[in-house]
């Protein structure tokens, strides 16, 4: 009962609203990630916390923020970044990107006397980490984590009640500023700062009304054939899309802190073009968002997905994946576990892992991040993913 308890209440509702607001306000401000980290260290109950976005393309780090980490120590993780990242990916391909990977919980005990990463956060006094994976895929990749170190104990169902509660936020806020390409949105030239960016926005009322919307976003409703101004609102021409888009601008309106997934990565065209996607930033509640437009409840930012297609049609092409092969490929690039691939694609799990034999016996790899790298490259060949960031 108390471990329930400690699962469902990890915060008041008043802090659970603070952090949420505090972590969208980073998706319009990413140099507004120094605060939020110190507020989420403090939730958590840790000495340290770090948020990275890296472009895995040309090898950019986007963001990288951290709060209680020193510098030599942040040197030191850097140097056992290989061991760590194969360690996360390896956990990604038997989890998924949903679960979180306490160190305390995923590692054993002797791969504490084993392994030289492990060594190296015992050597600072760190005892345990929580992992939040918020993006993971051959373009892009994203993390948030928190530790703990020597008397404060490890990590709880507490807190992993409170990251489970966070994380679509994270994610929300982390995917918006990728989108954005981690710019901030200035309030004092609106206009200008948003009709310079490559992607979509429409600022909307709660019905949906449309405020203000950029360049990109006119573009779209000449050209895109998938979202439209019916009646001044934004509509996304798909019925399942626009009901989804409703509801998250609805929720942005009424109550942040429910949107959870709602209206993150809404898929406004059809399978068989290339990806168009929609994200819903909150604006009704947070010192920098409502400055930005006090009438504006919700953001709808409006991108191109990732190169996962495009790079497994690559593979395909060029190493004769059949089309079952060529699906399960998508699936895994996309950031899906082997798992959640065979539940997508309505086959039994010892089918996928004959497929993924398959590929990886006509490919020449051996595991899914080489896989990973092979299709990016494949998508990008003149930006591969930085060496070492997935080992």
């Amino acid at each position: 009962m108390l471990r329930r308890a400690a699962m469902l209440n990890p915060v008041s509702p008043e802090v659970l609203s603070e952090l949420i607001g505090s972590i969208y306000d980073c998706a319009l401000d990413p140099g507004h990630w120094d605060q939020t980290l110190s507020e989420l260290r403090d939730a958590y109950r840790g000495r340290a916390t770090a948020l990275l976005l890296t472009d895995r393309r040309d090898g950019r780090v986007l963001i990288l923020k951290n709060v209680g980490i020193k510098p030599g120590e942040f040197e030191e993780q850097v140097r056992h970044a290989p061991e760590a990242n194969a360690a996360q990916a390896k956990f990604i391909e038997e989890n998924s990107l949903d679960q979180l990977m306490v160190i305390s919980r995923s590692a054993h005990q002797s791969d504490w006397k084993t392994s030289p990463y492990l060594q190296n956060l015992r050597k600072f006094g760190y005892i345990d980490n929580i992992t939040h994976f918020l993006i993971w895929g051959p373009d892009h990749a994203s993390l948030f984590g928190a530790a703990r170190v020597e008397g404060q104990g490890s990590f709880t169902e507490r807190e992993i009640g409170l990251g489970e509660l966070l994380l679509p936020h994270l994610r929300r806020a982390v995917t918006i500023s990728k989108v954005l390409d981690a710019r901030a949105i200035e309030r004092d030239r609106l206009a200008e700062t948003l009709d310079a960016l490559r992607c979509g926005v429409f600022l909307t009322k709660q019905n949906g009304a449309i405020l203000h919307a950029n360049r990109a976003a006119e573009r779209l409703m000449r050209h895109s054939g998938s979202v439209e101004s019916f009646r001044g609102v934004v509509r996304a021409k798909a019925p399942e899309a626009a009901g989804e888009l409703r509801s998250a601008i609805r929720l942005a309106a009424e109550d942040e802190t429910a949107l959870g997934k709602t209206g993150l990565a809404i898929r406004l065209n059809e399978d068989d073009e290339s990806p168009l996607f929609a994200h819903v930033l909150p604006l009704a509640r947070g010192e920098l968002r409502t400055r930005l437009e006090p009438e504006a409840v919700a953001a709808v930012f409006i991108g191109g997905g990732s190169d996962e297609a495009s790079g497994a049609d690559e593979v395909a092409a060029a190493f004769g994946l059949t089309p079952a092969e060529t699906r399960l490929l998508e699936s895994l690039l996309a950031g899906r576990s082997l798992k959640e691939t065979a539940a997508a694609l309505g086959v039994a799990i010892t089918t996928a892992k004959t497929h993924l034999d398959n590929v990886f016996q006509k490919t020449g790899v051996n595991r899914q991040a080489e896989l990973m790298r092979l299709a990016a490259r494949a998508a990008s060949p003149a930006r591969p993913p930085p060496p070492g960031f997935v080992d």
